[in-house]
């Protein structure tokens, strides 16, 4: 028989006591210890907000597709705008012109910091404006001969010539301040550190960028951790991204598709109109079209309310002006917003010699009326109303052929000649101030996404003393007859304005659209 030594099972229970307390110990300080290092987050549904928009991105450099960068709050401009279409301030706090309007002076917003942790300073914005200067942007559009600093917190711009409207190229995403640390040796932008509320997490192009809330924003900090950006090229899948909740914000709806959401209770669209306007480009110089008669005869010939109502579920957005009516300075009242008039139309082509065939078609010296449309499908509306024009011209007996096929190929055809008319969406609100879109889209032979083998020296004249003269009465009447000049010539028809439809999940508070498309105001949004 065994016996047993109470004092021996006493002792062990102790040992074991020690060793349970140790463990509890042990625990205890490793809990206190991760309460004490910083949690790595990492983007998942609770905490990002996605977004979702029809544009690739394949470049971090402001000067090729900071669009997507300014939206997503990455990269910040000198210069805001606000709803209104006023200039605000931005980076820079106040600026100033001198009296002979060559001298432009910006003062720098104190407190700034780029993601990188370094010290928005006067150096800092120079390198990035010389950077951009070099390279395709809006500063282009002005004479600048030189940026130098004034003091510790200024710089200042020195143009060969006066350029009235040049704080508005300063709200450009091109002209975007970023960390020296961005550029590599051969100034590329390798690595983006704006001064956003949000900074590069991923990028993974074309097709998707996340960006991470950054604690040091000088401004009003973010809510939401995460926000994502995803292209999504069909309109098909956008709509499915929202319907299924996979995407917060879906941008650039097709308006035939909108209906597909009415049983979605947790989605709602907004419909915001913006200095956008639907526009047919005309090679001016092209046989068929190189006579006024020929352009104003197509422009009778489109049903613009049909268009509107019927197409871009948009009743009342039809217009035959450039610019919309928000614009005043440029919009000229006793313009018809649609001037569908087939009668006249038929007629103004029997008095240039075209003649219907057994088929209704019109045709020449043997030559059919056959002319090629082309458009692209990143807004997708574009397609429908192309095809909408084509059965109206179509019983005009114009045979119409729509190509929808890459934006880049307009710019190609306009350069290379090849271009007949292209179907377009023309953002008049890129810049603040339309008036430098205006004066390369219209003047001197016109633009890649304005006129076309057009010239017009009232118009020529009239654009060169707008950029100059800061008197306000002459600007506006020299804006009056540069829009009636452009009206009654139809280098360009314009179809309609452009209201912008975005799906946003019930499960997000605070969403604003910005009629500019310069920002997505993240930061002042939230999830419920």
């Amino acid at each position: 028989m065994t016996e047993i030594s109470y004092a021996t099972v006493a002792k062990k229970k102790k040992i074991v006591r020690l060793f349970v307390y140790g463990a509890l110990i042990l625990a205890c300080v490793a809990v206190w210890f991760s309460t004490k290092q910083p949690v790595q987050l990492t983007p998942e549904k609770s905490n990002t907000l996605s977004i979702s928009g029809p544009w690739e991105i394949s470049s971090l450099d402001p000067s090729k597709q900071g669009y997507i960068l300014t939206r997503m709050q990455v990269i910040e401009t000198l210069l805001n705008v606000n709803k209104k279409g006023d200039i605000t301030p931005g980076l820079a706090s106040a600026w100033k012109v001198s009296d002979d309007g060559l001298d432009w002076t910006f003062t720098l917003k104190d407190g700034v910091v780029f993601h990188d942790g370094t010290a928005m300073n006067v150096d800092a914005v120079l390198g990035s404006l010389n950077n951009a200067l070099k390279k395709h942007g809006t500063l282009k559009k002005a004479s600048v001969e030189s940026i130098k600093a004034v003091g510790d917190n200024q710089i200042q711009f020195h143009l060969s010539e006066p350029y009235v409207a040049f704080p508005a190229l300063l709200t450009n995403y091109s002209t975007a301040i970023v960390a020296p640390a961005s550029y590599n040796e051969t100034g590329e932008v390798a690595t983006l550190y704006g001064t956003g509320p949000y900074q590069m997490e991923s990028f993974e192009p074309p097709h998707k960028l996340t960006v991470k809330k950054f604690g040091d924003y000088w401004g009003d900090n973010a809510n939401i951790t995460f926000a994502t950006y995803l292209t999504g090229h069909r309109p098909e899948s956008r709509i499915l991204q929202a319907k299924s909740g996979e995407a917060d914000i879906v941008f650039t709806l097709a308006p035939a598709m909108i209906p597909q959401l009415a049983d979605t209770s947790d989605v709602k669209v907004h419909s915001n109109l913006i200095p956008r306007t639907l526009f047919v480009k005309l090679n001016s110089g092209h046989p068929f079209l190189d006579d006024v008669r020929a352009r104003k005869a197509l422009s009778m010939a489109i049903n613009r309310a049909a268009i509107a109502k019927n197409v871009l579920s948009a009743e009342g957005s039809e217009t035959a002006q450039l610019l919309p009516s928000s614009m005043s300075q440029w919009y000229v009242a006793d313009v018809p917003n649609d001037e569908f008039d087939q009668a006249e139309a038929n007629a103004l082509f029997a008095e240039m010699g075209w003649t219907a065939d057994e088929n209704g078609k019109l045709t020449r010296d043997g030559k059919p009326f056959q002319i090629r449309l082309i458009t692209y499908a990143d807004r997708p509306e574009l397609a429908t109303v192309a095809t909408a024009i084509q059965a109206q011209w179509a019983e005009l007996g114009v045979d119409l052929i729509v190509d929808i096929t890459n934006s880049s190929m307009i710019p190609a055809g306009h350069a290379d000649g090849s271009l007949e008319m292209a179907l377009i969406a023309r953002n008049f609100g890129f810049i603040a101030d339309p008036l430098p879109i205006i004066s390369t889209d219209f003047s001197n032979g016109g633009g890649d996404w304005g006129t076309m083998n057009w010239e017009n020296a009232e118009v020529d004249a009239a654009i060169a003393e707008l950029i100059q003269t800061r008197d306000t009465a002459r600007s506006t009447a020299l804006s009056q007859q540069v829009a009636r000049a452009i009206h009654e010539d139809y280098p360009v028809l314009p179809i309609s304005s452009y209201s912008q439809h975005t799906a946003v999940n019930g499960r997000v508070q605070g969403f604003a659209f910005d009629p500019f498309e310069r920002n997505y105001f993240i930061n002042q949004m939230d999830f419920k």
